[in-house]
Formats: C-alpha cells, sequence, structure tokens
C-alpha cells in the first residue's frame, strides 16, 4: 500500500463530517466534481470502497467508519496545534499531558501534581482521566507524557512502558461527625458492622483492605462500591459511610472536607506509579513529581 495522501484523507473526513460532496465543496471551495475525484482515488489507494451510495446520498460503510475514527484524532490533533500557535505568538508553552487513573484519589493526584506547575518555564498542565486501559492506550501513541496510577502497569496489557514507584503511605479512616462519635471509640474494631463506602474492583487498595479486615476480625457492612475515587470520597463527606484515603491527604481531608479520622494503618499501603514510555524519566515536570513525591509520601 502506498503512503496516504492526507490531502485525500482531509477530503474523505470533510464530506463524512459534512453528510455530503455538495456541503463539503462549499467548505473546500472545490467543485463537487473535483471532491468526488479525489475521493475515488483515496480509495483506489486504500483498496477500499468507504462510502455507500443510496440514492443521491453518501453513508459510511464499516471501512469508512474505521478510516474516519483516525482521521478524527489526526485532525483533532491538529486544530489543538493550531490553537496553541494562535493563543501563543510569542512562543509555545511547554506543556505536561497527565493521565490519572480513576482509582487515584484526587486530593494524592494534586499532591503528586502541584510541583510540576511551581517550574519556572513556562508550563500548561493538561490533565486526563479515564481507566487505566484506556490511559495507556493514549500512552502508547504519545498522547500522554506519564500516567498516574496506584498500581503497576498491567502485565496483559501490550504497550511498551516502564513503572516508576513515586511513594506509598498508609491508609487512614474517615466519616462524616455523625458515623465518627458512633464508630470512632474502639478502631478498629469499631469497624465491625459499620457502614462502609469500598473502592471499586479495579483498584489496587481493594484487596489490601479486605485482608486486613480479615486480619483485624472485622466485617464492615459495605454500603456502596465507587470505581471513581471523587464520588467514593463525595458519598463519605455527605456522611453515607467511612472510608480509606491515603494517610499522606489525611491533614488536607480534614480541613477541606471537615471529615473526623477514625485511625489508621500502616499494615495496608497504597503505592502510587508514574508510567511512561521512557525507561529514565526525563520530562522536568516528572522529574520535580519524582522528586517532591519522595517528600509527601511515606516510602
Amino acid at each position: 500500500m502506498n503512503a496516504i495522501n492526507y490531502k485525500h484523507l482531509h477530503y474523505f473526513w470533510v464530506v463524512a463530517k459534512s453528510g455530503g460532496i455538495g456541503r463539503a465543496s462549499e467548505r473546500l471551495h472545490l467543485t463537487p466534481q473535483t471532491i468526488s475525484g479525489q475521493i475515488s482515488s483515496f480509495e483506489d489507494m486504500l483498496g477500499y470502497p468507504l462510502f455507500n451510495r443510496v440514492g443521491r446520498r453518501l453513508e459510511l460503510n464499516d471501512a469508512g467508519r474505521v478510516v474516519l475514527s483516525y482521521a478524527d484524532e489526526i485532525f483533532t490533533i491538529g486544530e489543538e496545534l493550531q490553537e496553541i500557535l494562535r493563543t501563543r505568538p510569542d512562543g509555545l508553552p511547554m506543556q505536561f499531558r497527565v493521565g490519572v487513573a480513576d482509582a487515584v484519589p484526587k486530593a494524592i493526584a494534586y499532591l503528586l501534581l502541584e510541583p510540576s506547575m511551581e517550574l519556572p518555564d513556562s508550563l500548561r498542565l493538561v490533565c486526563r482521566e479515564g481507566t487505566l486501559t484506556d490511559l495507556l492506550a493514549d500512552l502508547a501513541i504519545h498522547r500522554l507524557d506519564i500516567v498516574i496510577a496506584d498500581s503497576p502497569m498491567p502485565a496483559n496489557i501490550d504497550v511498551r512502558g516502564y513503572n516508576h514507584l513515586l511513594g506509598e503511605c498508609g491508609v487512614s479512616f474517615f466519616a462524616a461527625d455523625g458515623l465518627a462519635k458512633q464508630y470512632k471509640k474502639g478502631f478498629p474494631k469499631s469497624l465491625d458492622g459499620a457502614p462502609f463506602l469500598m473502592p471499586g474492583e479495579l483498584a489496587a487498595v481493594r484487596p489490601r483492605l479486605l485482608r486486613w479486615f480479615e486480619k483485624e476480625r472485622v466485617h464492615p457492612r459495605i454500603v456502596g462500591e465507587f470505581d471513581d475515587g471523587a464520588l467514593l470520597q463525595a458519598f463519605g463527606e455527605a456522611g453515607k459511610g467511612i472510608f480509606a484515603a491515603p494517610s499522606a491527604v489525611a491533614d488536607q481531608l480534614r480541613k477541606q472536607s471537615g471529615v473526623t479520622e477514625l485511625g489508621s494503618t500502616n499494615l495496608v499501603t497504597e503505592q502510587f506509579y508514574a508510567i511512561s514510555v521512557e525507561r529514565q524519566l526525563t520530562h522536568p515536570a516528572v522529574v520535580a513529581i519524582s522528586s517532591a513525591a519522595r517528600e509527601s509520601l511515606i516510602r
């Protein structure tokens, strides 16, 4: 197959987005005949038709939908580049593109990322949130510089990447004032039968919590499970149950969320990783994060 002609790809993209050759010709300021000929040449080069002709209309077929998904990504990145050039005529800011896995508590994400914004050079922090699998896919195609996660990269993920342990800390247990008064005395035995908000199955800390409960012979009453750490915390702040969070952010939670700490343990730990495509960390923002994490997290 010959190299893709990106001008032809762009014509195809505009036709697909516009809903037909007529509208595309108005946007591109070309005649319908010219666009039709370019689309035909593009299809010949690919070896697949991309549209089904239904009367006078064009409808994307399966191959067309695949090509469109890639074209969307290609030209969206191009539009982002144009926007950066348009808004920063005096020079480009260094972009630091970070993916934060759903299971990572937002307070920890802030604690880890905040040092990157203290660098002397101009930097634009771009954060994306999602599942670890989705974020690693973006890392693989260099749409992200690093991924912050609560576990190393899974072995079954076909992505070339490297795990950099930022640090680890124990966990503390928190509750709104009403629940705290009821369950703080006698911790951790007081957790037996207490309403508890459990991290979802993808959270690395979940099995560690369950093993610790067994060791302490306590059986909290699980009233909710959450893949998203921020949503879990919101339910905890509303008094719907006791929740666990990294001890490194205990002071921040008490001050900002008004919750009370029931107790803590270092027998359950949370680990946090920066996953990158680099064996050695070189991005200045990542180096700043790694250095600061040694002080803010107990290793």
